[in-house]
């Protein structure tokens, strides 16, 4: 697996990804995504559309806007108890999350065999969290295992406290206190406010989902590890509203699915998980996370929560307006349990790079060398294909740029004519082209192209008529090269 470096730098050096503003100094723990950075999220996101709304004629989709009335957040708890616990270090000035201080505190004793003191550890820290205020009982779990600093090496801590992650901001010409709205920290309210309108627009009948993908902000102090944590972040979301009583069969139906999409994304079973929430939030009667293994270790991908009546009843209670649902069978009338799935599109790129990452010898003799390579599906990588004159002469390029053309019909294609062919694969391996189709003296004489493609290098020769057809069927066949 590639280290977090490895991935930042190829990020940058091929337009994935690049530090925001950065001919400025950057701003911290925010991003903007290059060429092919955007492309891959592009597809990431449709790919999500298509297995969340398409796939199901009970989900619809909806656009919120991103500035919503305030009382939202005060209906949502997101006011009183959106927050994480921050410590200080009173030596290098830097703040961390005291959870995830014990969390690696816990990591450690298990990677040194001391699984008898990582167990009893993990027991206080379930029991810290589930306190009705969790900063002293945290505090005082970190003090009592001597656990220092990761800059300064010292156990200098200040009081651990809670810290409101929302950012805020005014609406309108003159600020003031009544003038103050947020920045929304998560896209699921912007459905809940919705849930009648969507029921009867579009005529669905419990158990329907809305889904939504958007931007969402929260002001994370500690925000490290590239595109994993960022204060700027897009969330693919959707709720299903079902009848109070069996959001237990439609939690465990939804899982699946969830599980089942990273699966057939190409993303290796081995390196996902399940993780069972060890402090419910105080909506959820369920929850479990979807992790990847990082090169920073386990972390979510994934959430799916069963939020009960929490949301509908809240925003019914702040609103002074009924949002249930009336059965017209049974004649009943009651406020739908929800559950959620969550994903982020940002730590979802992150896991299909990370997981796509390959370096690999290859050739024999002193022809051996190394190759670097992101083995995404083919549905997903930012190119399809990639097409090549061998020269730039005898009327390769024109024939090279008639198969472009075709190709670009349905796939998103790169043209490349510069530098020996062997370069151009090894430049197209790096970004994840699956296929490279290659124009030599051969096609002139009998109209046939050689198909490069990208895992086992292996190369086909087809009529250049049938290349679209080729890449298309290639493209719909793949599946995830074995587990090393």
């Amino acid at each position: 697996m590639a280290d977090l470096e490895t991935l930042v730098s190829l990020s940058k050096r091929r337009g994935f990804v690049f530090p925001s503003s950065e001919i400025y100094g950057g701003l911290g723990a925010v991003y903007d995504y290059g060429p092919l950075g955007v492309e891959l999220k592009r597809k990431v996101r449709e790919r999500w559309w298509q297995a969340m709304v398409y796939a199901h004629d009970n989900v619809e989709g909806i656009d919120a806007a991103i500035l919503m009335h305030p009382t939202v957040w005060k209906a949502s708890g997101h006011v009183d108890a959106f927050s994480d616990p921050m410590i200080d270090d009173r030596v290098s000035k830097k703040r961390y999350r005291a959870d995830q201080l014990i969390e690696n505190q816990i990591a450690k004793l298990e990677k040194d065999g001391k699984t008898d003191r990582a167990a009893a550890l993990h027991a206080q820290f379930v029991d810290a969290l589930n306190a009705e205020d969790a900063t002293g009982p945290l505090y005082d779990l970190i003090i009592a295992q001597g656990i220092k600093s990761p800059d300064s090496g010292v156990a200098d801590w200040t009081p651990v406290r809670q810290f409101n992650l929302m950012f805020e901001t005014r609406i309108g010409a003159i600020a003031g206190e009544d003038d103050k709205i947020y920045l929304r920290p998560e896209t699921a309210q912007g459905i809940f406010v919705h849930f009648k309108d969507v029921a009867e627009t579009a005529r669905q009948s419990i158990p329907f989902g809305i889904a939504q993908v958007g931007k969402a902000f929260r002001n994370e102090v500690v925000a490290r590890q590239f595109v994993f944590r960022m204060r700027e972040f897009e969330q693919m979301e959707m709720q299903y509203f079902v009848r109070p009583g069996t959001q237990m069969e439609a939690y465990a139906e939804w899982s699946e699915k969830r599980m089942a999409w990273h699966l057939a994304n190409g993303i290796r079973p081995e390196r996902l998980r399940w993780h069972q929430h060890e402090k419910l939030a105080h909506y959820a009667d369920a929850a479990q996370d979807i992790q990847y293994q990082f090169p920073f270790g386990w972390n979510e991908v994934e959430g799916i929560h069963s939020r009960t009546d929490f949301d509908l009843s809240r925003h019914s209670e702040f609103s002074g307006k009924k949002l249930e649902y009336f059965d017209p069978q049974t004649q009943e009338r009651f406020i739908p349990f929800v559950v959620e799935t969550s994903v982020g599109l940002d730590r979802t790129i992150l896991m299909l790079m990370a997981d796509a990452y390959h370096q690999e010898e290859v050739g024999e003799g002193d022809k051996k060398e190394m190759r670097d390579v992101l083995r995404f599906h083919p549905a997903l990588a930012p190119y399809t294909a990639a097409v090549f004159p061998l020269v730039k002469k005898d009327g390769m390029p024109e024939r090279a740029h008639a198969i472009e053309a075709d190709l670009r019909k349905q796939f998103n294609v790169f043209y490349d004519e510069k530098g020996a062919v062997g370069r151009r694969y090894r430049r197209q391996d790096e970004i994840g082209t699956p296929y490279c189709i290659t124009i030599d003296g051969q096609t002139l004489e009998d109209g046939t192209v050689t198909v490069r493609e990208r895992d086992s290098m292996a190369q086909d020769r087809i009529d250049a008529s049938a290349v679209r057809r080729y890449v298309e069927d290639k493209v719909d066949a793949w599946t995830p090269p074995a587990a090393e």
